[in-house]
């Protein structure tokens, strides 16, 4: 990823932040069809590994997880914030009329090598941890317990985990820390 170093983040703390806040992550695969790219909720663990583990499952019918060895280099992408910032935006632009429309975003590359983890226990405490991660907002939130045994028996056997060692963490935050304050603020 091009990161300009106006642009970089290089806080641990930031590039977690970002990880946490917008989990639904793109796992970007290398098939021998070419690039395959899924879109998959992932726990983050900071403390598992040196720069930290992700954990997530695919379905037992995508082929991605018998496409993709164990230990293959990985990217998963995060994207956190965004939005078009029109030109009209800047106070500059009624001065200057020298000012062209942009977009602001985070986004954290998360690189690293896959291991399928197709084992029951493993995947139940997936989602548990999931479910524990995002239930944990609503009013009264639901446990895999809320379910018939049966059902989520079921539901297991129909998915396949998934752990990532992550070997390095790149993060942008452009933010239009670029422009004068005045612009950046509007």
């Amino acid at each position: 990823m091009y990161v300009p170093s106006h642009f970089a983040i290089t806080q641990p703390g930031e590039l977690h932040r970002i990880l946490r806040a917008h989990p639904l992550g793109i796992l970007v695969t290398q098939t021998g069809g070419g690039l395959d790219a899924n879109h998959l909720p992932f726990e983050f663990d900071p403390a598992q590994g040196l720069l930290g583990t992700l954990i997530g499952h695919v379905a037992r019918a995508n082929p991605v997880w018998q496409q993709c060895r164990n230990g293959a280099e990985v990217m998963v992408i995060f994207r956190g914030a965004e939005g078009y910032i029109s030109p009209s935006w800047y106070p500059s632009k009624h001065e200057t009329h020298r000012q062209v429309p942009t977009w602001n975003y985070e986004v954290v590359h998360a690189h690293g090598h896959l291991t399928v983890r197709d084992d029951e226990k493993f995947v139940r405490g997936v989602v548990a941890r999931l479910t524990r991660t995002h239930e944990a907002q609503e009013p009264k939130p639901w446990k895999m317990s809320d379910s018939a045994p049966n059902y989520i028996d079921a539901m297991v056997q129909a998915i396949v985990g998934i752990e990532i060692t992550v070997s390095r963490l790149e993060g942008k935050a452009k933010l239009s820390q670029n422009r004068e304050l005045r612009d950046r603020e509007g």
